[in-house]
């Protein structure tokens, strides 16, 4: 009899483990994948049943949850919802969220670790959670100049503020309003994310962080660092010039924009980066070498895929092992060489920040719901791009540029830019891109900003970057230096 009761004992204990087992696996293993599941309707109702926190500019909410009747209870609200786009991203009940909505959902609802105080004072005090409230880096100055000097066009405008990495303005166009998106009416969102999806130029994907386009002539900001960091050049070494550059191993040759020379035969450094001389500057790509290029490159930020900012961020990149023809043109920012428009502001504000590199950022601080401070961010330095000295002979080599080079339209009164132009190719049926990168003052940097125009914008295949990306950067820098 004693043997027929220990195997029934056996057997259901065998069972109780393997339930225990169960729960555990599915309450604690399973539980964040579950939570986080599309299809969990729990969740939604647990999520949109609490005051999500709001999206600050200069103290006031460009997105913030508003009490509704229906049984989520809140709903997504967004002030300039199209002019923001770009940062705050979009939270949506069938599709999700994106950019900050997303980077920073565990502040935003307040399940974040930083808030473990918060939600137990609300426990204790039986208050509503509700979540955090995100402050933003951004000037709502210099976003509006950014997106007025943008207008229909599709491109984006990136400024930094150099000595810390701040973000003051990050626009992408055509952008998109997430209050079409943050609809409970699940059929009327999917139909506009699915309009949104197949809309020219993706206005859903920032073109300013998740987008890489040919740098053109703003990278030879990048090459003509390389030859300084080298030693064995300076602002006033001369360069073969010609109207034409032979390259080596192939019957393709590299002319100069407009099919012209450069002013002189040769020419100083100084002068190639003032008059953007692409033949001198695919040579220099070429005696530097790709080595020291794409070590210049990554010092300046390319090829790290690790950057958030806290969105995610696509790497830039310089190709590996070029031959020398593709060396030379990717010393003239052509090729494989590609770049978001965040990435072109970082080379401007490393050089304006005696060769530091800072790392970008959108969130300033994080405030509980009771207006504590949670978290700050606090500037972080990411490399040394360049060494003092080299920064100092690339700004003076930028301000020539824009005194009385490519980039005169960036000029604003009383103050001295610097900058550059690019002009890049993308293929012979397609107008080229237009760029302008800069920061001001020169002796005093206060802004580094970043402006891509595809495709020439409305110039189309008249464009360059001195006349279509430029006045944009001016505003810019004038909304910042003004604020």
């Amino acid at each position: 009899m004693n043997t027929p009761l220990r195997r029934v004992a056996t057997v259901m204990l065998v069972m109780f483990l393997a339930l225990m087992g169960s729960a555990t696996w599915v309450q604690y293993v399973q539980a964040p994948d579950l939570n986080a599941d599309s299809r969990n309707v729990r969740t939604l109702y647990r999520e949109y049943g609490n005051a999500r926190g709001p999206i600050v500019v200069a103290g006031e909410a460009i997105a913030q949850s508003v009490k509704v009747d229906d049984p989520f209870g809140y709903q997504r609200q967004y002030t300039d919802g199209e002019l923001y786009s770009a940062v705050t991203g979009f939270y949506s009940i069938v599709n999700g969220s994106s950019q900050l909505e997303h980077a920073a959902n565990d502040q935003l609802t307040g399940r974040s670790d930083q808030l473990f105080f918060s939600r137990l004072r609300d426990i204790i005090t039986g208050r509503k959670p509700e979540g955090a409230a995100v402050e933003t880096t951004l000037l709502a100055a210099a976003q509006r100049a950014a997106r007025e000097g943008l207008g229909d066009q599709h491109g984006a405008v990136v400024a930094i503020e150099p000595s810390t990495g701040r973000i003051l303005a990050m626009v992408s166009t055509p952008g998109f309003d997430p209050n079409a998106l943050a609809t409970h009416d699940s059929a009327a969102a999917s139909a506009v994310y699915a309009e949104l999806a197949a809309a020219d130029g993706n206005p859903l994907r920032s073109n300013a962080t998740l987008e890489t386009y040919p740098p053109g002539s703003t990278f030879k900001l990048v090459t003509a660092a390389a030859a300084l960091e080298s030693g064995e050049y300076d602002a006033s070494t001369t360069l073969p010039a010609p109207v034409t550059l032979d390259l080596p191993q192939t019957t393709a040759t590299i002319g100069n924009f407009g099919g012209g020379g450069c002013g002189s035969n040769p020419i100083t450094l100084a002068d190639a980066l003032r008059v953007s001389c692409n033949t001198a500057f695919a040579q220099l790509g070429m005696d530097v070498g790709d080595d020291a290029l794409r070590e210049q490159a990554e010092r300046f930020g390319f090829d790290d895929a690790s950057l958030t900012i806290p969105m995610r961020v696509v790497a830039s990149r310089f190709p590996q092992d070029p031959n020398a023809p593709q060396t030379a043109q990717s010393a003239i920012g052509q090729f494989d060489v590609a770049a978001t428009p965040l990435q072109m502001a970082m080379v401007s504000a490393a050089i304006a920040n005696d060769g530091k590199l800072m790392r970008p950022y959108v969130v300033d601080r994080v405030r509980a719901a009771n207006l504590s401070v949670v978290s700050q961010t606090e500037p972080e330095q990411l490399s040394t791009a360049v060494s003092p000295g080299t920064a100092a002979q690339l700004t003076d080599m930028m301000v020539g540029v824009v005194e009385s080079g490519s980039g005169t339209a960036a000029k604003i009164s009383g103050v001295q830019v610097a900058g550059k132009t690019g002009t890049a190719q993308t293929s012979s049926e397609a107008a080229p891109h237009a760029w302008f990168t800069a920061f001001a003052p020169a002796d005093d940097p206060q802004v580094a900003v970043a402006v891509l125009v595809e495709h020439g914008g409305s110039a189309g295949s008249e464009a360059t970057g001195g006349r279509v990306a430029a006045p944009i950067a001016r505003a810019v820098i004038q909304a910042v230096l003004g604020s």
